[in-house]
């Protein structure tokens, strides 16, 4: 591992720099909506620990925050962070095994995954994905400790605007992949189920049934697709083919 530090640059610990300092901002977001939600600050401070999962962690906080039962929210969050899995598929043949691949797969997520996913070279992958993970590991808990003593000191936290902080990284996240036809199906037709379910069920599992959006998209897709043409003949191949029977 002492090699993999040596293949850093500056531009590399640069760029782990910034992404920490953004999460340490967005955990400050966290931390104000969870105190608004009711929870307390070493709760807050524990589940940012534990879970280290900005998105599955804002989904609890907001089911939390509608009313919902802490069961439905916690198996959203589940649900959310199932990306994870992908993340793991990506970054995991970098981080070797034993020791750091067990410490590696609590510290995967959007960013270390981001960071480390581009690179070509192992050690340097590693290097960078462990280095980002620590910067996180750090940030996202004192962020979310910073934004819970904001909700106690100021008396309308949400005039700061860190609120919208996080909703909006998502929503520059998720416009680009908009631009292709199957996501953007998806995403307005998984949109459509959730708002049509919010009246009638309880808070979080619209958000669960929005995924539902994916599996009617590729549905469809898969109806509209052609048969192969290795299993399709036309007219003229059936006949050449019963000519040369004959």
């Amino acid at each position: 591992m002492r090699s993999s530090w040596r293949t850093l640059d500056p531009s590399a610990v640069r760029a782990v720099v910034v992404m920490s300092a953004s999460v340490l901002v967005i955990g400050a977001s966290y931390g104000v909506a969870a105190h608004t939600a009711g929870l307390a600050w070493w709760q807050i401070l524990t589940i940012a620990t534990v879970v280290l999962a900005g998105s599955s962690e804002f989904v609890f906080v907001g089911v939390i925050a509608a009313g919902g039962a802490p069961l439905v929210a916690a198996l959203a969050g589940l649900l959310v962070n199932t990306r994870n899995f992908g993340y793991g598929l990506s970054v995991g043949k970098h981080l070797g095994r034993g020791l750091p691949l067990a410490l590696g797969a609590h510290l995967i997520n959007d960013e270390t995954a981001a960071l480390a996913s581009g690179e070509h070279d192992s050690r340097r992958a590693r290097a960078i994905f462990f280095l980002c993970g620590i910067g996180i590991l750090i940030g996202w808990p004192l962020g979310s400790v910073l934004g819970s003593a904001i909700g106690e000191l100021v008396a309308s936290p949400e005039t700061l605007g860190l609120d919208a902080a996080f909703p909006a990284l998502l929503a520059a996240l998720a416009v680009p992949a908009l631009r292709e036809r199957t996501t953007l199906a998806a995403a307005l037709v998984g949109g459509g189920i959730a708002v049509l379910a919010s009246p009638f069920l309880p808070a979080g599992v619209p958000i669960m049934l929005s995924l539902t959006g994916v599996a009617v998209v590729e549905i469809a897709r898969r109806r509209r697709s052609p048969t192969p043409a290795t299993e399709v003949m036309d007219h003229d191949e059936v006949g050449y083919a019963q000519e040369s029977l004959r």
